[in-house]
């Protein structure tokens, strides 16, 4: 295989605000503790934690040429990203998320329409065929908001062997459901929404019950992130809760795409699946000591010392 994973989805970049102080400093003005422009978008942040991570890691994503499609680029190029399956376009431009980070580390975000844009991966489904795995950044969302683009891939890669992680994120410009993809859905190895995603799309409260709605439609294996309480993991076979790791959390951007590329990595290494969530948790975790996405985890030694401790 030429590459270990190929990361398909979202290219961006985010402009952090922390400590943002509402209370304005003149008619017009407002302070606050820092602003930092970080590259982000799910593809990108799991490309570049699973490169770090030794992966031979490949990112398709669609950048306009414009400076922020420049400064995602060369980070990933100097993060060791293979950068050859980027798709670019004219209009619109590349996205710019703002984001505001509380204290605790939860945030908010403000979208364009730049981050509806479709590139069709789908037209594309001979270049992602050549990989153990493709993780899917935001299903749910552009590209994959669309039921045909996400058969597309998922059913034709996973026909050539290629495994499938998708995490999911809460639907914004275009809204599905899991009945709206129930063919797509029986193609997925590894699905991994957020309990406020799990319980959207399955209409549960409780992480078993979240679980078994997905594995219902033929997901084989579903990973519920519950935050500050761990993760939750079963499959038709098993099923285990990991409680979360004790950390200081500054801003959580970029958690949930570093669990997942830590996840595809240990299994594409042959780890059995616990000590592969249990990998994945400490991602999640090591990526909110600092601000922005991609800017904590450094090395798979970090993630493991941080296991020992």
């Amino acid at each position: 295989m030429k590459y270990d994973m190929i990361c398909v989805g979202m290219a961006l970049i985010d402009s952090i605000i922390k400590g943002f102080d509402a209370n304005p400093v003149s008619a017009s003005g407002f302070r606050a503790g820092s602003c930092t422009l970080n590259i982000g978008g799910e593809a990108v942040n799991e490309a570049i934690t699973a490169a770090r991570l030794n992966m031979k890691c490949a990112i398709m994503c669609s950048l306009a040429n414009d400076p922020a499609g420049n400064m995602i680029k060369d980070c990933l190029d100097k993060n060791g990203v293979d950068t050859s399956l980027i798709l670019y376009r004219k209009e619109p431009p590349t996205p710019v998320t703002t984001m505001f980070v509380n204290d605790d580390g939860t945030r908010k975000s403000v979208t364009t329409t730049a981050h509806a844009y479709n590139f069709n991966p789908d037209r594309h489904v001979s270049d992602l065929t050549d990989t153990k795995a493709i993780l899917i950044g935001s299903l749910f969302r552009a590209p994959f908001d669309d039921p045909d683009i996400i058969n597309g891939v998922v059913r034709k890669a996973s026909e050539a062997g290629v495994m499938i992680f998708a995490d999911t994120k809460l639907p914004n410009f275009r809204k599905l459901s899991l009945d709206d993809i129930k063919d797509s859905l029986s193609y997925i190895d590894y699905i991994t929404p957020n309990e406020d995603e799990a319980t959207y799309f399955s209409g549960r409260t409780l992480p078993e019950d979240m679980a078994d709605v997905f594995l219902s439609y033929g997901v084989r294996n579903v990973i519920i992130k519950l935050g500050s309480r761990g993760c939750y993991f079963k499959n038709a076979d098993m099923s285990f809760h990991l409680d979360a790791l004790d950390i200081d959390a500054v801003d959580a951007t970029g958690a949930g795409d570093s669990f997942v590329a830590g996840l595809a990595s240990q299994i594409i290494n042959g780890l059995d699946i616990t000590e592969a969530v249990r990998f994945a948790n400490a991602c999640g975790a090591i990526c909110t000591t600092a601000v922005g996405a991609t800017t904590a985890i450094k090395n798979c030694d970090q993630i493991r010392d941080f296991l020992k401790r």
